[in-house]
């Protein structure tokens, strides 16, 4: 018997963390919240011989998988930063001035193109973050599950920020350099910049694009996760695959 409550509060921690980073609907806040503990309170010895802790284990990764595959494939896509007003990457702050000095002399449209530039660089970039995920997924224990569940909203954001913030930033790095070349963002700025220094008694600017580009992307990433699990926190899960059901599912 005390096998038996140990796997039922196993189950119960790692549903709940599951719930949390799917995109999900059944019910809606302590409902569903009373529906789900009364359901693992009252499941047979029957049901509970069929799952193994290994079962539950992969089921939870699982979650966090295809979780965090949507936002990857969601902002590796055409406008998945630049169509995004939440995460749009705006020109470096330190172009503030010359955004303003040009908006002045009807050369906006300029600055407009390196922004965008900008934003094509990071979608191009999004994908590496892929395999990073899946690697922090693979390397989650139990104990891991645990802090994620007795934490704050963002627990498992924080999770992924802390395993995975210095890879992604090294991956994407390349990518996000090679991009802004390809795109013309190099071009379009030496241009900017040259129509700006051509103005007079204005300060001299200098902006590095590529580490503004990789945190801001890296930003945008990690906004849509944390976004996610704040908001999923309050409901129940989409069973989304077979092994989902057969570890959640409610009878």
């Amino acid at each position: 018997m005390k096998v038996l409550n140990k796997l039922y509060i196993l189950m119960f921690t790692v549903f709940f963390i599951t719930a949390s980073l799917l995109s999900i609907q059944v019910y809606a806040g302590d409902e569903w919240w009373k529906s789900i503990t009364k359901q693992l309170e009252t499941k047979d010895e029957t049901r509970a011989g069929e799952l193994s802790i290994g079962e539950m284990g992969d089921a939870f990764k699982q979650a966090l998988q295809i979780d965090s595959e949507n936002v990857v494939n969601q902002l590796g896509g055409v406008d998945g930063f630049n169509g995004d007003a939440s995460i749009h990457i705006p020109l470096p702050d330190e172009m503030d001035m010359v955004r303003g000095m040009l908006d002045k002399v009807g050369m906006s449209a300029m600055v407009d193109d390196l922004e965008l530039k900008l934003n094509r660089a990071a979608e191009a970039a999004t994908p590496k973050a892929k395999a990073l995920f899946v690697q922090s997924i693979s390397e989650m224990t139990f104990d891991d599950v645990k802090t994620i569940y007795e934490g704050p909203q963002d627990s498992a954001t924080q999770y992924f920020k802390n395993k995975m913030s210095q890879s992604l930033a090294t991956e994407m790095e390349p990518i996000v350099k090679e991009t802004l070349a390809s795109v013309g963002a190099v071009q379009a700025y030496d241009s900017v910049m040259g129509k700006y220094q051509s103005m007079p008694f204005v300060p001299d600017v200098k902006a590095d694009l590529t580490s503004h580009v990789v945190e801001k992307g890296m930003e945008g990433i990690f906004y849509y996760i944390a976004k996610e699990e704040a908001a999923i926190r309050q409901d129940p899960m989409k069973q989304t695959t077979e092994l989902l059901q057969k570890v959640f599912g409610v009878n």
